[in-house]
């Protein structure tokens, strides 16, 4: 029985290891793409949560609005904001530490419209204040980014 023979062009040979490679390349651009958007929301809040809390605790009140979420800016004007939050963060002094308590996933929150948030609880103490439970609430604004739409200390 004569099996037939293939001969492979010697093109394609040569070309094969650049073809191989740049398919690799892409199909490692495509899996990182969509890991990342595939973030867990969970983790997404609190990276969120936590870069804005960062200008929170710099005092840098007027571009913690600038970086929250649309619905919160539409909600208190940025003199507002600052106003607030040098009545009620200042007089606890520098925070000393903050501890993740809880990060939990949700579309339906009192008094906000339907969407995608996470609660992200901290222990905080700050030099004032020992003890305290800080609450961020980033939600998934309108541009697909992660923004900070609440903040409340307890």
């Amino acid at each position: 029985m004569n099996v037939p023979t293939y001969r492979v062009p010697r093109w394609f040979r040569q070309a094969l290891p650049g073809f191989a490679l740049s398919l690799l390349l892409i199909l490692a651009l495509t899996a990182a793409m969509l890991a990342k958007g595939q973030q867990a929301p969970e983790e997404a809040g609190k990276a969120a949560a936590s870069l804005w809390l960062s200008l929170v605790d710099n005092g840098k009140y007027a571009e913690s609005w600038k970086e929250a979420s649309s619905s919160f800016r539409n909600a208190v004007t940025k003199e507002q904001w600052e106003k607030a939050m040098h009545a009620s963060r200042e007089p606890l002094g520098k925070m000393i530490s903050r501890k993740l308590k809880s990060a939990s996933y949700t579309n339906t929150l009192p008094g906000a419209p339907d969407g995608e948030y996470v609660v992200v609880q901290y222990e905080t103490s700050f030099e004032h204040k020992q003890s305290a439970v800080e609450t961020v609430t980033p939600m998934l604004d309108r541009d697909g980014n992660w923004r900070v739409s609440g903040y409340f200390i307890k």
